[in-house]
């Protein structure tokens, strides 16, 4: 039986780069498009140190029509993992058009480009700021959604789009076949999708090798925590200790990075199951289930590393909530997918990470 084709956009990103290392593990074979602005092609380097195995490299941007156009003609793709996107909730804030841009116009070009090739399976990284300011703390994914940022909209937009794309497919197919002769020596496909919202992905892969390299000063706690403990920065700010949780600060879900990306193998397994046999578009959480405080991700990191965080109490951020995390029964009743590794793995993968790699990919 002829392997698989995944295309990866942003696969030499922190969960791109992971991604690849699951799919040529698991047997697939792997195209990546990524034109490096947020990534290195050394990521890349060492998927193929850790597998044996390299991805077929495209340096390019999504946006680029003549070079997705010039992809999906010299390869079989069977199905698009969609990573590919700016992330940074304050700097979207900063530059709304940059993320309109890039995260919902790079996805309208690289669907059309799919259309054109006829490659109708898709994953899409998305993500839990869909859910915007919500009401209550665990979040299931019939919750309605209202995403508060930029990025969070552009993540929001991209889903919208992606329903409507497979609510016309749905519409459209029956009379599409009757009428046209487009693609007359192979059957036209159906769409299928599914929308996985991350939660918090932390953590590194087991080896070191590869990670999560931040351009700049971190956006997230946890690289945060980690360049202070390298020495990197000198403290962290602890974002408000008068929140109404266990121990004042705000709670999340985190999920180790290398779960996250065994949920994609799992949704390329469900595309071709029963529930997307006449095509369709659903949405999945990918979370623990359960939260920890930033207090929790500190005094944990101290205990399983050693190393001590130098941090300051700072007043809220407007907008935090104190706290949410993931309902995931749908993955696991659905995608038979959940979480293997628990907080301690992420942060010592995570520390091992950075010490073998204090500046990164650098």
């Amino acid at each position: 039986m002829n392997k698989k084709t995944i295309l990866v956009t942003g696969g030499a990103g922190y969960i791109g780069s992971h991604a690849c290392v699951e799919l040529l593990q698991t047997g697939f074979n792997v195209v990546v498009v990524d034109n490096f602005s947020n990534s290195k092609p050394e990521s890349l380097r060492r998927v193929h140190a850790i597998t044996g195995l390299s991805p077929t490299l495209y340096q390019a941007d999504i946006r680029d029509k003549q070079a997705l156009s010039d992809l999906f003609a010299n390869e079989t793709i069977d199905a698009v993992i969609h990573f590919a996107g700016l992330k940074a909730v304050g700097e979207s804030c900063q530059q709304p058009l940059t993320y309109y841009n890039n995260n919902v116009y790079g996805t309208l070009v690289l669907l059309e480009a799919m259309e054109a090739a006829n490659v109708k399976q898709l994953i899409f990284s998305s993500s839990a700021t869909v859910y915007g300011e919500a009401t209550c703390q665990q979040y299931a994914e019939d919750l309605s959604l209202g995403a508060i940022n930029p990025y969070g909209r552009s993540k929001q937009m991209i889903e919208d789009i992606l329903r409507d794309v497979s609510a016309a497919d749905k519409i459209n197919h029956a009379s599409f076949m009757r009428t046209n002769d487009l693609l007359p020596h192979r059957q036209l496909r159906k769409w299928k999708i599914v929308l996985l919202r991350y939660f918090n992905p932390i953590g590194a892969h087991e080896s070191g090798m590869i990670g999560e390299d931040p351009n700049g000063i971190p956006n997230n706690l946890l690289p945060y925590i980690l360049q202070v403990a390298s020495g990197k920065l000198a403290q962290l700010s602890v974002w408000g200790d008068d929140y109404p949780t266990r121990d004042g600060t705000g709670i999340r879900d985190y999920i180790h990075v290398v779960d996250l990306v065994k949920g994609h193998i799992k949704a390329l397994a469900a595309l071709d199951g029963e529930q997307f046999a006449t095509g369709n578009c659903k949405a999945y959480n990918l979370g623990a289930g359960m939260g920890y405080s930033v207090l929790d991700i500190i005094n944990t990191f101290e205990k399983v590393t050693g190393r001590a965080i130098n941090y300051k109490i700072a007043p809220r951020r407007a907008g935090d909530l104190a706290e949410y995390f993931a309902n995931p029964a749908l993955a696991l009743a659905e995608l038979n997918w959940h979480t293997e590794k628990n907080l301690d793995d992420m942060l010592i993968d995570a520390w091992r990470w950075q010490s073998n790699n204090p500046e990164g990919y650098e």
